[in-house]
């Protein structure tokens, strides 16, 4: 059975993204961190993304310039395969990517029973929101960043239930930044 797992940046505050959804503060520039980056994109996966990230990431991560700052990223992103839930998208044209419209939580619970590489989602707070709620998601990575932001998106928005985690692994890095890595509990 494949594993689906979160990564994402947050706040000191528990954002993921700013009030007008940017997360510029999360490009802290160290090399050692840029390297785990790097080394984490390179584990492959099904990516997985609702509306919003998905055309965040499909402005940037198929251009001259992602391919020149980050190479090694840019080309994962690009090549591996990727699904996107939205309602309101026709078409998804990224390279790669599969669009569903609807039943995402019978969708999910689908594609973990399929053979394959696990399933990563970016971003994507009301994907991660309901998919927690389905109790679907085995591990949560996150990227803790020494930011205050006062106001913004959280990934648990509208969870009714409380989500018990343990922490399963733990990194810091020399820019501030804390991967801290977490699965439910039993």
């Amino acid at each position: 059975m494949r594993k689906l797992s979160v990564y994402n940046s947050v706040t000191l505050d528990g954002y993921f993204a700013g009030a007008n959804g940017d997360f510029s503060w999360a490009h802290r520039e160290d090399p050692e961190f840029h390297e785990f980056v790097k080394d984490n994109a390179k584990g492959g996966g099904e990516l997985i993304f609702g509306r919003i990230t998905y055309e965040l990431m499909a402005s940037y991560w198929p251009t001259p310039l992602a391919k020149k700052n980050d190479p090694v990223v840019a080309a994962r992103m690009n090549d591996l395969p990727k699904v996107v839930f939205s309602r309101t998208l026709d078409k998804a044209s990224w390279n790669n990517t599969k669009l569903v419209k609807t039943g995402m939580a019978g969708a999910i619970r689908k594609m973990k029973n399929e053979p394959g590489k696990d399933l990563v989602i970016f971003g994507s707070g009301s994907i991660i929101a309901q998919l927690a709620a389905e109790r679907l998601i085995d591990e949560y990575q996150i990227v803790l960043n020494p930011v205050v932001l006062g106001a913004g998106k959280t990934m648990f928005d509208g969870l009714q239930e409380k989500l018990d985690l343990k922490l399963t692994k733990s990194r810091i890095f020399s820019n501030g930044n804390v991967f801290l890595c977490y699965e439910p509990r039993a």
